[in-house]
Parts: structure tokens; sequence; C-alpha cells
């Protein structure tokens, strides 16, 4: 449910394991055959000298050094700006807003705003109207809004009653510009995944006729340490 860039990430991956492992390879291959061995040992000299006068070539009048380290540092620091954008990227998408209503209350019943409806400060009768009485029907401008905390730990505590269940957990996050409900549960050992899916479900159904507001939810049914290392109840 996240806006994680998978796309991205399969590229960065690949290209990593690409390169780790064609390095792996290159000192295997030196390491087991003679021959590629011998051909690194008369070919690393020319390799060298070929740095040297790349060296000697962007080194310039008066310094001690060539400017190459320069632009590696550049090179570098520009890298470690986009990996550092690149996590910052995982795992977006969380949001602290559940459901965001307009809505009208009802005005007191027989409120007037204005001037009285049988006449005006100068003493000059309205007439039949009453322009200044605001209709009941008409009511005060609002919005009623619920943050994700009070959705999840509603639906947290009541997952948490269920014996069926070793733990569970609750996460907010925006689907389609729609907040959404990540549910994520550990049912103990021998517990139906159908019987655990569809309590799951009543309860946020339950949660749904509560808030008012009818939600994406995403239910994972999910087996860890916990779940591995605690015993079922046994039923006499």
């Amino acid at each position: 449910m996240n806006t994680t860039p998978r796309l991205l990430n399969r590229i960065v991956l690949a290209v990593v394991g690409i390169l780790l492992l064609a390095t792996g390879a290159a000192g295997l291959v030196l390491l087991t055959l003679p021959a590629v061995a011998v051909w690194w040992g008369g070919a690393a000299p020319r390799v060298a000298q070929a740095i040297g006068d790349v060296r000697t070539a962007t080194t310039l009048e008066g310094q001690a050094d060539t400017w190459l380290w320069i632009a590696l540092a550049a090179v570098l620091l520009v890298l470690i700006v986009l990996l550092v954008l690149w996590i910052a990227a995982q795992g977006r998408g969380r949001t602290g807003l559940f459901a965001s209503v307009d809505a009208r209350y009802p005005a007191p019943h027989g409120r007037h705003v204005g001037p009285p409806a049988g006449g005006s400060a100068g003493g000059r009768s309205s007439g039949t109207g009453s322009r200044g009485v605001q209709s009941e029907d008409e009511g005060t401008p609002g919005s009623v809004t619920i943050t994700a905390a009070a959705a999840e730990q509603a639906l947290k505590a009541a997952l948490l009653e269920r014996s069926e269940l070793v733990g569970a957990s609750v996460s907010t996050w925006q689907v389609r510009g729609v907040p959404g409900l990540w549910v994520r549960v550990f049912p103990r050992k021998g517990a139906a995944p159908y019987a655990v899916a569809a309590e799951v479900s009543r309860l946020v159904e339950a949660l749904d006729r509560v808030t008012g507001y009818r939600t994406p939810v995403l239910i994972s049914i999910s087996s860890g340490t916990r779940v591995r290392w605690t015993r079922a109840d046994r039923v006499s």
C-alpha cells in the first residue's frame, strides 16, 4: 500500500548485483586460470602507465596533483545526495487522516440573524418578509475529522480481544488519494485462515458503521517468530 518506487529499486539492485557479480567473477578467474593470471601480469604495467599518463595530462601548471580527484569528489557527493533521496522515497504513503467529511449542523429552533421579523430599528414595518430568520434546514457549516490514530487504536483493540490472534497491527496509507487501512494479524497455531479473515472483515465493517466512512482495507495474515513460539490452546 505504500508508494515505494519498486521499478527504481529493481533497477538499482540489478545494476549493483551485476557489478558485484562481474567483480567476483573476474577475481575468481584470476585465481583459478593460470593463463589469465599471466595475461594480467603483463597487462597490469600498461594499465598503470596509462593511468599515470592521464594523471599527468590532467595536472594543471602549479598544482601538485590532478584535478580528477576534485571531479571524483563531486561525483561522489552527487551520488550521496541521490542515495539519500532514494532512501527517503522508500515506504512513503503513510497518512494521519482517516476521514474528513463536510457537514451542516442544524441551527437552534427560532434562531434569528439580523433585525427582528416584526420591524426595524427605525420603526418601519418589514412587512411579511423575514429575510433575517435563518431556516432550520440550512444549519451551520462545519466538518468532522477522524484521525488515523483513532481508527487504528479502535480496530487494534478489538482485534487483540480475539483469542485466536497472537498480535495485530493497523496502519493507515494513501491508496489512490484515499485513506486505506492495512490490517496485519498474527493468528495462533491451528487457527483457520478463512475464519480469521472473516472475523477481521466483521470488525472492519463494524468500524465502518461506527465512523460512517467506508475505507479500502488490505488484510494480511502473517506468521512470525512470536507465532511459532506461542503454544496452541488445548480444549478438552
